[in-house]
């Protein structure tokens, strides 16, 4: 049986994206910080019916299945949006959500932390993404690690917002310099590709708040893939979906999804495996494919 850190080694040799992203910097080996990781699922869209996944009422589960199967358990899980397919119908939306919320139950691990996406929560301002879910914008520490999560979904404009931004502010004025923090969101802090809408209006306030702190590394969502970009030292990673892949930025006209391939029904779908490692000075990551096709 290949453990968790054979198969990030196997990784590296077989394609996986394993790279250095900078998150610890020379504080690193500071007294109590313990190695840890986390898992990192995305756009899950429950609810989907369409031809980009014929299978999709049976790819959240196989995802579930496949996180149990990790031969060591992640010290926690998080889902960073688009939980549930947007639908016009509130009582629909609702019903999603619980459905979705009742499958991910299913996972061994117990401490897993929600992100809203645009369609979970564009279309009534978060309402119903903060009934079954808490609040959409939110912080919390593990193991000397700093993780702020942004909504920048339930505003319909693809704004931060400035009451959030405040809040923004005031929390990362209670960490050093040289904390190690982690931001989760959904669309990118950044400019991808804005007339995909992959970008945020007022991303670059968010940016600007966060650039004087030297160990800063970005997770999103919303994009269905892999892809990695750096503003100054801080390292953005976007993960891979649950539900159907989306091409390259600008690669085309229109953000259509990719066509739905039956011999590899599991290709383009993945999550991401995030270790934090105390010592050496390392973040790892690397992807893989929560489904085999």
């Amino acid at each position: 049986m290949i453990d968790r850190r054979g198969f990030l080694r196997l990784g590296a040799v077989g394609g996986g994206a394993v790279f250095m992203s900078g998150l610890y910097g020379r504080a690193m080996a500071a007294a109590g910080n313990e190695d840890f990781y986390f898992v990192q699922l995305s756009d899950a869209h429950w609810g989907y019916k369409g031809p980009a996944n014929p299978e999709a009422h049976n790819t959240l589960r196989q995802a579930v299945d496949s996180v149990n199967a990790l031969a060591t358990p992640p010290d926690f899980i998080v889902f960073t949006g688009d939980l549930t397919h947007t639908t016009d119908d509130p009582a629909e939306r609702r019903r999603r959500m619980a459905e979705f919320k009742q499958i991910v139950g299913g996972l061994k691990v117990k401490q897993v932390h929600f992100l809203a996406g645009e369609h979970d929560a564009s279309l009534d301002n978060g309402a119903a993404f903060q009934e079954f879910f808490g609040p959409a914008h939110y912080s919390f520490d593990h193991k000397g690690v700093h993780f702020i999560a942004i909504d920048n979904v339930s505003d319909p404009g693809a704004r931060i917002g400035e009451a959030q931004l405040a809040w923004l502010k005031a929390d990362l004025a209670k960490q050093a310099q040289d904390a190690r923090i982690v931001v989760l969101t959904h669309r990118p802090l950044f400019d991808l590709a804005p007339k995909w809408d992959w970008a945020t209006r007022d991303g670059e306030q968010a940016m600007a708040l966060l650039m004087p702190y030297s160990n800063v590394t970005v997770f999103y969502g919303h994009i269905h893939q892999e892809n990695h970009h750096v503003s100054g030292h801080i390292a953005h990673h976007a993960a891979k979906s649950l539900i159907f892949p989306l091409p390259a930025p600008g690669s085309q006209d229109k953000r259509t999804p990719l066509p739905w391939d039956p011999a590899a029904p599991g290709k383009g779908l993945g999550f991401r495996e995030v270790e934090a490692e105390a010592k050496p000075v390392a973040y790892q990551i690397t992807e893989f494919p929560a489904m085999k096709g």
